[in-house]
C-alpha cells in the first residue's frame, strides 16, 4: 500500500469530527432546524450541480474530442466542477463550504492548475503531451557542461534568457 493512502481512513475520520463539531457549533448560533435546512439545502444544490457540470465536462470534452485539440483542459475542469458538487451534495457544513469555493472561479482555476500539475507529473510526457498538448519548455544556449558527479542538493541554475517554444518528443520504442 502507497505510504500516502495509510493516511486516508485517519483523514476521513477526522473530517467527519470536524463536520460533527462545526454542525453542532452552528446548531447553537443559529438553532438546530436552520442549520438542518442549510445542510439539505446545500445537498440539493451540489446534486444540480453534479449534473449540470457532468453534461458541461462531457460537452467540452466531446468537442474538443471532435476538434482533434487535447482534451485535458476540459477533463480537469470538469474533475473540479464535479469535487465542487459532490462535496456540496455530502451532507456536512464545511464540505458545503469548500464546495460552494470550488464554484467561485478564481479557486476553480486554482484547483485547476493543482490538479493539471498533479496529472503531468504522474504520467509519461507522452501521455502528458496528448493529454494537455504541447508544453512550454526552456532551453538554455550555451557551451555544453561536462557531467558533474550528483551531490546532495546539485540543482542546474535557474536559466537565462529567451524562451523556445517546443515539444518534447520521446522517440524511444516502447
Amino acid at each position: 500500500m502507497r505510504r500516502g493512502l495509510r493516511l486516508v481512513p485517519l483523514a476521513l475520520l477526522l473530517a467527519v469530527v470536524i463536520e460533527i463539531v462545526v454542525f453542532v457549533l452552528v446548531g447553537h448560533a443559529i438553532g438546530f432546524g436552520w442549520t438542518i435546512l442549510l445542510v439539505l439545502a446545500a445537498s440539493v444544490l451540489g446534486l444540480l450541480l453534479l449534473r449540470r457540470e457532468g453534461m458541461r465536462a462531457w460537452r467540452g470534452f466531446r468537442s474538443a474530442a471532435e476538434a482533434g485539440a487535447p482534451p485535458g483542459r476540459q477533463v480537469v475542469d470538469g474533475l473540479v466542477g464535479l469535487g465542487a458538487g459532490l462535496l456540496l451534495a455530502v451532507p456536512g457544513l464545511v464540505s458545503g463550504v469548500v464546495g460552494l469555493l470550488l464554484v467561485v472561479p478564481p479557486v476553480r482555476r486554482l484547483a485547476a492548475r493543482g490538479v493539471r500539475v498533479a496529472t503531468e507529473r504522474r504520467v509519461s510526457a507522452m501521455v502528458a503531451g496528448d493529454l494537455f498538448g504541447p508544453r512550454r519548455v526552456r532551453v538554455r544556449r550555451g557551451a555544453p557542461q561536462p557531467p558533474t558527479p550528483p551531490a546532495a542538493d546539485s540543482r542546474p541554475p535557474p536559466a537565462t534568457g529567451p524562451a523556445i517554444e517546443g515539444e518534447i518528443v520521446d522517440h524511444r520504442p516502447n
